[in-house]
């Protein structure tokens, strides 16, 4: 078995039975990362930026399915880190996830290495530190999962593939930031819109007449939906998180924070010049505007070409419209053999239904953000751990209600909600604020079955989507509305969900799901993968001395 590491070949052998050499079922992946400080200027003023082997953004992690990969992560910052591999499913293993609560996080000075696999999965994602509001300082990256090579691709394999990664960007430093927030006032406005971590005009992509390239898009920003178009040029959505799409012509696509989309582009311009690519706000005003540059590269180039600029839409209904226009494609396999369409999820029977409100006010004079009526408190010690181990008073499960609760106080807690493994469920996101959400599970792709305005009730499921419903793991819910999606819960263990509005997770709106068959840790012992061997202890964990994983 051949095994990628680092991005060369290396044939391992990985055990020797009786003088017979026997090679590893799936092949590894080695990957050695170094976080740290650099200085840039994306936005022409000078500021400390977190780079991944003086790389930002950092270095795209490609990988191929059931590839195992082991990413060696040094951390060079001054405080504590974490990285969140944001759609990768990690099945059955939510000790690398990454995020606050199922992992001690790596300390200064110190290395960590993750060991996972994107089990059965393709397509486009994005990784970046999840702790201390660091992601407003860059260390985001890229994620690319090929298919293995006996998967045919619906489409024709492209000229290039090129990772675009889009967000709203401050000129402040992350940590003041973070002191904003913990006083109890909110950001304001973001300074500017980058591509590739670089300002207005700055980007640039190289292309051949004639010739189809593939653009993989991910709002990787804090706050804002993005609109992304290029001028001149059509894109055909093929992929969004993992899933194969029917292809469809947009002149402009919405991208959400925390969402990835691939699109085809053919460079069918008869003029060889440079075409803008533009990624501007949606929903807000002032409009804020990133650029890049469509290079073609002719010698009769003759520089930027004329024209207006490709205009975003300038309403929310036509949002709402394109979203409910992306449906699967139920004739492409994924990574598998089998089609990805026949997962027949309509004919499932709901096993429990959850509706989680999200909802903002003051407390105790300071800003916080909740979630049926309850704002998230990090523990000292990881829930995950303390559950595994079965220490006391650090979470309970059920301290959040499953639907929301009229009139309740709001309250703070380790938000916990329970889930039967193998359930087939139903969620439905429920925002009644005037401002658009944008909603993440970790450990899964759910079925975003139906959208609509006002509040749901059970008549609503007379107009889902039962048969081609797209399949991801974050999704928006406009202001006013609502979003229903489906999912088995066939993943055990801890699993986030959360606002992917930095600014609004980081005063409170998440929670965690426990996936067992029942409410305590003994299932997910047997059924999950055990704790890693070079796990980290931390908080009231620390006592145990003679904890040996």
């Amino acid at each position: 078995m051949w095994c990628r590491m680092g991005g060369t070949l290396a044939f391992i052998l990985t055990s020797v039975l009786s003088g017979i050499l026997v090679c590893a079922e799936d092949p590894y992946q080695y990957e050695d990362w170094t976080v740290s400080y650099i200085s840039a200027s994306p936005l022409g003023v000078s500021q400390k930026v977190i780079a991944i082997n003086n790389q930002f953004p950092g270095p795209q992690l490609e990988t191929t399915t059931n590839y195992n990969l082991i990413i060696n992560v040094h951390n060079e910052l001054d405080e504590p880190l974490l990285i969140t591999w944001d759609g990768i499913q990690l099945r059955k293993n939510s000790w690398q996830d990454g995020v606050a609560e199922t992992n001690c996080p790596i300390q200064p000075g110190s290395s960590w290495t993750y060991t996972f696999k994107a089990k059965d999965q393709i397509g486009s994602y994005y990784y970046y530190p999840s702790l201390k509001f660091q992601k407003a300082a860059g260390g985001f990256g890229s994620i690319r999962v090929n298919p293995r090579r006996i998967i045919s691709s619906p489409f024709v394999p492209p000229a290039d593939d090129y990772a675009v990664l889009i967000g709203d960007w401050y000129k402040t430093d992350h940590q003041t930031l973070r002191n904003i927030l913990d006083n109890g006032h909110l950001l304001g406005s973001p300074d500017g819109i980058l591509i590739n971590g670089l300002g207005p005009h700055q980007a640039s992509f190289s292309v051949n007449p004639g010739k189809t390239y593939r653009l993989r898009i991910s709002n990787v920003g804090l706050t804002h939906t993005l609109n992304f178009r290029i001028q001149g040029h059509r894109l055909l959505l093929v992929e969004t998180e993992g899933s194969y799409v029917t292809q469809t012509y947009y002149s402009t696509l919405d991208v959400h924070v925390g969402q990835s989309y691939s699109v085809l582009v053919t460079m069918d311009q008869s003029i060889p010049a440079d075409f803008q690519i533009i990624a501007s706000t949606r929903f807000v005003w002032p409009e804020l505007n990133g650029s890049a540059i469509l290079h073609y590269n002719t010698t009769s180039n003759r520089g930027p070409v004329s024209g207006d600029l490709p205009r975003a839409p300038n309403d929310v209904q036509s949002s709402l419209e394109q979203a409910r226009s992306i449906r699967l494609n139920l004739t492409a396999g994924a990574a598998r053999l089998n089609p990805q369409g026949s997962y027949h999820y309509g004919r499932l029977k709901i096993a429990k239904s959850y509706v989680f409100a999200n909802s903002a006010l003051k407390l105790k004079e300071k800003q916080r953000y909740m979630v049926n009526g309850v704002s998230f408190v990090r523990s000292r010690t990881p829930i995950k751990l303390a559950d595994y181990l079965k220490l006391e008073g650090v979470f309970q499960i059920g301290s959040i209600p499953d639907h929301p609760i009229d009139h309740a106080t709001p309250s703070f807690a380790s938000s916990v909600i329970s889930g039967d493994f193998r359930a087939f469920v139903e969620i439905v996101f429920q925002n009644p604020e005037n401002t658009l959400q944008s909603w993440h599970i970790d450990g899964y792709a759910f079925f975003v079955v139906g959208m609509g305005w006002g509040e749901w009730n059970p008549d609503a499921r007379q107009s889902y989507n039962l048969l081609d419903a797209v399949a991801r793991s974050t999704t928006q819910v406009y202001e006013n509305s609502w979003t229903a999606v489906m999912l088995e819960l066939d993943n055990p263990g801890l699993w986030n969900i959360r606002s992917q509005d930095l600014q609004r997770q980081w005063l409170g709106q998440e929670l965690y799901l426990h996936v067992a068959n029942s409410n305590t840790s003994d299932d997910v012992r047997r059924r999950e993968e055990p704790p890693p061997h070079n796990l980290v202890l931390c908080g009231s964990a620390l006592d145990l001395h003679s904890f040996n994983p």
